[in-house]
């Protein structure tokens, strides 16, 4: 009681409200130390609990919609999701059913019915790298030493941070060729099917748009970033026959991945609205096409409820 009294005095409604909105991209069925930053379902299910407990949760359609008309709630947020993995609707989406819940889920369609993206090709293969040194100069990825579990994920951590930014097309083939190297199949059930994807949606959850290919669209030409966007936009609209109106960015960080350039090309493509991941709440007096997101990464109630206190202080 003391947590929602708190966040309502924090963000309070009409005028004056701001909207908190989370990201999470997978929800692991139980822990993985391979990925230690990814909650897994228990995780998950004090975390939906706390925020549905705590917040008003709006899906994040109506929330922008409210924002822009004043008329949002105390303590208003969303729950969103990037990329589309197939645990979200295996793992997440039973999870927020039980707490009644809503999330929007921005899917990056060129991934569907058996692909793999680039960072999953990377770490898949770290989990199979035998102990040692592991030579990745030839890709200009620097020498690593293989111990245990904490240098494989340190050491992945490392190479997706400087294989990011590389070309569009050389990131993937890159990526893909040291996924050869320690026997990752490139066939996977890692990401939604085009079905699941409609299943998700005929569950309530709504969907919106993360480009085809998940490019840094700050990298590309203003036309291949407009293809993406639209593509991916297109491919998700032929599928669930219903209009799309909502946009994620790629990676997602203003200045960086994103610029004022693509939120203009956003609404110039008919979105009503588009996200970052740059952290903070949005209030009446943000930009609708680059709205702010904040990511969970607490392993106790108490931290997670505090974080959410300081992210609304702090906006």
């Amino acid at each position: 009681m003391l947590t929602r009294l708190l966040l309502r005095s924090l963000a309070p409604a009409g005028t004056r409200a701001k909207l908190s909105i989370f990201i999470f991209h997978r929800i692991l069925p139980e822990f993985d130390p391979h990925l230690p930053w990814e909650p897994d379902a228990v995780q998950f299910d004090w975390m939906v609990g706390l925020i549905a407990g705590n917040f008003k949760l709006l899906p994040l359609s109506e929330a922008v919609r409210r924002l822009l008309s004043s008329s949002l709630p105390p303590a208003a947020a969303s729950i969103t999701f990037d990329d589309g993995y197939a645990d979200n609707l295996s793992v997440a989406a039973p999870i927020l059913k039980r707490y009644g819940a809503s999330a929007t889920f921005f899917i990056a369609t060129g991934f569907l019915d058996g692909r793999r993206m680039w960072n999953d090709d990377v770490i898949e293969a770290f989990r199979r790298v035998p102990q040692g040194i592991l030579d990745l100069k030839k890709f200009d990825l620097g020498i690593h030493e293989i111990t245990d579990g904490a240098s494989r994920v340190g050491a992945y951590g490392i190479v997706l941070d400087r294989l990011k930014y590389f070309d569009h097309e050389r990131r993937t083939a890159v990526a893909r060729e040291i996924a050869d190297l320690n026997g990752v199949h490139a066939v996977s059930d890692l990401m939604m099917t085009l079905a699941q994807v409609q299943e998700l949606r005929m569950q309530g959850m709504e969907i919106g748009a993360h480009t085809h290919t998940h490019p840094i669209l700050e990298l590309m030409p203003d036309t291949r970033a407009e293809e993406e966007m639209l593509g991916g936009r297109e491919r998700l609209e032929s599928l669930l026959g219903e209009r799309i109106t909502l946009f994620a960015y790629p990676n997602g960080e203003p200045g960086k991945d994103f610029s004022p350039r693509h939120a203009r090309m956003a609404r110039r493509l008919g979105f009503s609205a588009a996200v970052s991941t740059s952290p903070g709440t949005a209030s009446q007096v943000s930009d609708v096409f680059q709205l702010p997101r904040f990511t969970p990464w607490d392993r106790t109630p108490l931290r997670f409820a505090m974080r959410c206190a300081i992210n609304l202080v702090r906006s």
